[in-house]
């Protein structure tokens, strides 16, 4: 029952801290839009010469800047007035100063009043254009004080609230899942200890200790695969970066048409634009191989170790030679992804740790019972024994240890002067 509990609140305590980080991130997205959208009308905003064809100059740009379906800007007089409304024009010169939603909120009043304070975030409740329902949405004024103009946009929530549901889903099987398991491990072993006595006690510890092997193996084979998961997360949430490069685009485009004076403002838009764009793309890149290397699941561990291989040369500058022979098809995917995450961490320890290396030797190779994988440089090596028993190092090995452990896998050290070995042993095609 306290493990259920704590499960729970730890549970509870995951949910928030994602709702809380992806809230921040939005509200962070929306002040950045704004700002994209005045500066789309500044140069119509600042100007000197001040006029009604101004103003509707800028309606049009801003009208024109949106981030997909339910992505628009829109503009009230201080009044209430609706001035501009992509999505429903059906409101436009309408005065909606008393406009309420269903549960009494003075919905327009609400965004005007911040606005006027400094502007910033704003809750509410408003009709979604893509489905036509009322759904939550979190938006963003600022007051343009010249014009007498409440700039606003905003995203709606609902999806945010659709995919937490959908964690709280996963979360609950996670652990009605783990409760049978502890469940289940707890009655068969109280039945062993009451019906066998100290010989068939013996027997239950090695079982013990298989059945937590199949655990560990069972928590790492979920780890990647929330890896996978979040890859693929990231990589399309990183999507809104490159919505803002839109926006920078199409605000380059608008500045274009206006009149050939102000090519050079737009080109500053495109380059900042394409900056963004290719920072995005690396952003993705990274976090995607980090979290998960698809070229372990589709090319397969040797050409995976070849491109680690390379990216550490290129990272460090220091010479890989990458070597390998045998046949891995019989190694399981834990297997693999294993030997892959032992070779990351020996890796980094390299790079940061090592001295006086500027060469290093990655070899990668299978018998009929076993793969064996062996890094090796030539610095100036460390106390293995020294690593070992400090309290606040070696924890890097100690991750190595674990992970190979889960597979029935072992890791030898040798370290010197001369430079150091790292080995990594596991059964060729034993583990599931």
């Amino acid at each position: 029952m306290a493990v259920f509990k704590q499960a729970t609140v730890l549970a509870e305590q995951q949910r928030n801290t994602i709702e809380n980080a992806y809230l921040t991130s939005k509200e962070a997205e929306l002040k950045h839009y704004v700002t994209l959208g005045t500066a789309a009308i500044a140069h119509l905003y600042n100007a000197k010469l001040q006029n009604a064809a101004s103003q509707e100059e800028a309606k049009k740009i801003l009208a024109a800047l949106d981030f997909g379906d339910d992505g628009y800007f829109y503009i009230y007089d201080m009044r209430g007035k609706n001035l501009m409304h992509p999505r429903r024009p059906d409101l436009v010169d309408k005065d909606l100063w008393n406009l309420t939603d269903p549960k009494g909120n003075f919905t327009i009043q609400n965004l005007i009043n911040r606005a006027r304070n400094g502007g910033g975030v704003v809750r509410y409740l408003w009709e979604k254009p893509s489905t036509h329902k009322m759904v939550p949405k979190l938006g963003y004024v600022v007051e343009l004080k010249r014009w007498g103009w409440m700039l606003g946009t905003g995203i709606y929530l609902d999806d945010v609230d659709n995919a937490l549901n959908k964690i709280d889903i996963q979360v609950s099987k996670n652990i009605r899942s783990t409760m049978t398991w502890i469940a289940g491990i707890a009655i068969t072993s109280a039945l062993l200890i009451a019906l066998s006595g100290l010989a068939i006690n013996i027997s239950e510890s090695r079982l013990a200790e298989a059945k937590l092997k199949v655990l560990a193996q069972s928590v790492v084979q979920s780890q990647e695969d929330e890896r996978a998961r979040l890859s693929r997360d990231l990589h399309d949430g990183l999507s809104q970066l490159l919505v803002s490069i839109k926006l920078q685009i199409e605000s380059g485009m608008a500045k274009l048409a206006l009149a050939l004076k102000q090519n050079e403002s737009a080109r500053t838009s495109f380059s900042r634009a394409t900056a963004q764009l290719n920072e995005a793309l690396s952003e993705i890149r990274r976090i995607s191989h980090d979290l998960r290397p698809a070229m372990l699941d589709d090319l397969g561990l040797a050409a995976a170790f070849e491109h680690l291989a390379g990216e550490f040369e290129h990272a460090s500058g220091i010479p890989v030679h990458f070597d390998f022979h045998g046949e891995f098809k019989a190694l399981s995917a834990i297997s693999s992804t294993a030997l892959f995450r032992v070779a990351q961490e020996a890796l980094t320890n390299i790079h940061k740790h090592a001295e006086k290396v500027n060469r290093v030797d990655l070899q990668l190779s299978a018998s009929n019972h076993f793969v064996t994988l062996l890094i090796s440089d030539n610095g100036c090596g460390f106390d293995v024994q020294g690593i070992a028993n400090h309290p606040k190092r070696g924890i890097g090995l100690s991750n190595m240890r674990e992970r190979l452990a889960t597979v029935n896998g072992q890791l030898e050290l040798h370290s010197n002067s001369h430079g150091t070995q790292v080995i990594a042993r596991i059964p060729n095609g034993e583990i599931g």
